[in-house]
């Protein structure tokens, strides 16, 4: 059984977990929130860029000259799987699930036959597959959104992997992030992002379709629209990651926390036994000396 002392020692460093876990709980609560609305404010208009490409890609993606990002290389041998994750732990199951997704999805691929490529926006994305796919790590992108994510960021993101991509380096670009839900719920989602799949658009029937003009013409918009909406998508990803993030760290903090304060009740508990313990032994033992004498 530990000492008085060993038990006074750790239940002072369990108290000073506690402090820590939940001052980070505190701040990561702060950060949720504004984390949570730039995520919600990016969302329509990636959505909204998404809904321009459908209707200006689905007439010329398989014409002749078509944009590469657009219409793609024609083939579909060279993948590259990019994985956000964080620089930081301390944020519960947030990076090894998008770890493990990224690792299921290359697993598919390669039992495909394709050839894949990974590129970490994150340190610890690269520090969980390091081990298990260090041979197909291609570079690491740190200290995205160190104090506040910027959507000038995510443009040198998409410069990257647009200069990957015409240096023809892969076929197919595919990127894993962590979609908020809320404070508890995250979504592993991969969203490809060259060759561009413009969202579906809905008709209902009898909907008469609308009729669209362009100027100065459809290759014109979509060379100036397509390394946009890379970098839009990219920003939508990086956001919602950023919100999941606080939100999972939030949430481990919290139960860090609770769980330390459930150690100490039960080392103060322990502590007071083995002390009354020892009282209870001094007190035999003075007794039992003076009915000796």
């Amino acid at each position: 059984m530990p000492s008085l002392k060993e038990l006074r020692t750790r239940i002072g460093s369990v108290k000073q977990t506690q402090k820590i876990t939940s001052a980070m709980k505190l701040v990561a609560a702060s950060k949720l929130k504004r984390a949570q609305e730039q995520a919600e404010a990016a969302r329509p208009f990636a959505e909204r860029m998404a809904m321009m490409l459908a209707n200006l890609g689905a007439s010329i993606a398989s014409t002749e000259g078509a944009p590469p990002l657009l219409a793609g290389t024609g083939k579909e041998d060279v993948h590259l799987v990019v994985v956000a994750t964080a620089d930081r732990g301390l944020c519960g199951g947030f990076n090894s699930s998008i770890a493990r997704g990224a690792r299921a999805r290359v697993r598919e691929l390669r039992e495909q036959g394709k050839e894949v490529k990974v590129l970490c926006v994150g340190r610890k994305g690269r520090d969980i597959l390091r081990r298990e796919l260090g041979s197909l790590l291609v570079g690491t992108i740190e200290g995205v959104g160190r104090r506040r994510l910027e959507y000038a960021e995510a443009v040198q993101i998409a410069e990257r992997i647009g200069a990957m991509y015409d240096a023809g380096e892969f076929d197919v670009c595919t990127i894993v992030y962590n979609r908020f839900k809320s404070a508890i719920s995250q979504i592993v989602t991969f969203r490809q992002l060259i060759p561009v799949q413009p969202a579906a658009v809905e008709e209902d029937e009898g909907e008469v379709k609308a009729v669209y003009e362009f100027e100065p013409d459809e290759e014109a918009i979509l060379k100036e629209l397509l390394p946009r909406n890379l970098a839009v998508q990219i920003y939508g990803a990086l956001v919602e990651n950023a919100a999941s993030e606080q939100g999972a760290r939030m949430t481990a903090m919290d139960n860090a926390t609770r769980n330390a304060g459930e150690m100490i009740e039960g080392l103060t508990l322990t502590y007071n036994r083995t002390r009354q313990a020892q009282i209870t032994k001094e007190l035999i033992e003075i007794v039992s000396g003076a009915e000796a004498l």
